[in-house]
């Protein structure tokens, strides 16, 4: 008798699915393992993971370096993220509105901004913007693109989350006598939050990654530092390797951070 669909896709695995898949990951290990040994080995064979490659990293002036690009990153990270989140919010409302002339505009913004590659937008800010007569910073020509670009795929990941919540919550609140900015920001709002974290950790992450482009207008965040190491030193594997390590790691504590944070939420 055949299970349910329900149950191959979200019940308990059977104990020959579980066999399968434990080996299936250790084949999937085993083939990693072997990438990664090779591509050590093509790095030693090529001289890349010699001494004098790796012992400028004893210096602190090279930490010291690294560390004010990563602080440049985080800097341009952490206010395109609050404004990507903010605006995201703001395009949210506007495409919810029962207006037309708010919520088609809203619309258009959102779209033309997720179709929009960011680099295009950044060289808008270098190179468009200057002309016309608008000087921004290094720090804003890359911090402002990056925000317009989130802010649009984040109004669409709240608007799922806002989606998600049952209509019987939003009916409940209406006979409370609930207005309905406090119908959204009192009850829907805050349950749709619960549904979006891992997506916008997401977005988070992709906001860091998006700061390599620092290096169009020259801004000092990490990559453009990195770039300036291998230049001086002639280091590219050992550099690239060390700033792959401090992006997990970055990376890895806004995911920490997001889950602490969405613990009282559940």
């Amino acid at each position: 008798m055949s299970r349910p669909l329900e149950d191959l896709l979200f019940g308990t695995p059977s104990p020959r699915a579980q066999a399968i898949t434990r080996m299936a990951s250790a084949v999937a290990a085993a083939a990693l393992l072997a990438l990664v040994a090779g591509i050590v080995s093509r790095f030693h064979t090529a001289g890349q993971l010699a001494a004098r490659f790796w012992e400028f990293f004893a210096w602190p002036t090279t930490w010291a370096f690294l560390g004010q690009g990563l602080l440049g990153t985080l800097a341009a990270a952490a206010m395109a993220a609050v404004i990507a989140l903010t605006l995201g919010l703001v395009l949210l409302l506007g495409r919810l509105a029962p207006l037309r002339l708010v919520r088609w505009p809203s619309i258009a913004a959102i779209e033309f901004l997720r179709g929009t590659p960011t680099l295009l937008l950044i060289y808008v800010c270098f190179l468009v913007l200057p002309s016309a007569g608008v000087k921004l910073s290094t720090y804003w020509m890359l911090t402002l693109p990056i925000s317009l670009s989130t802010a649009a795929v984040v109004a669409e990941v709240y608007r799922a989350g806002v989606l998600a919540v049952p209509r019987g919550q939003t009916d409940a609140a209406r006979s409370l006598g609930l207005t309905e900015a406090q119908v959204f920001f009192l009850v829907v709002f805050p349950q749709a939050l619960r549904y979006i974290v891992p997506a916008l950790v997401a977005q988070l992450v992709i906001v860091v990654k998006d700061t390599t482009f620092g290096y169009v207008v020259t801004y000092g965040e990490l990559m453009q530092n990195a770039k300036v190491l291998i230049a001086n030193y002639h280091a590219l594997v050992p550099v690239y390797l060390v700033v792959a390590v401090l992006y997990c790691l970055v990376n890895y504590a806004i995911s920490g951070a997001s889950q602490r944070l969405g613990k009282p939420m559940h």
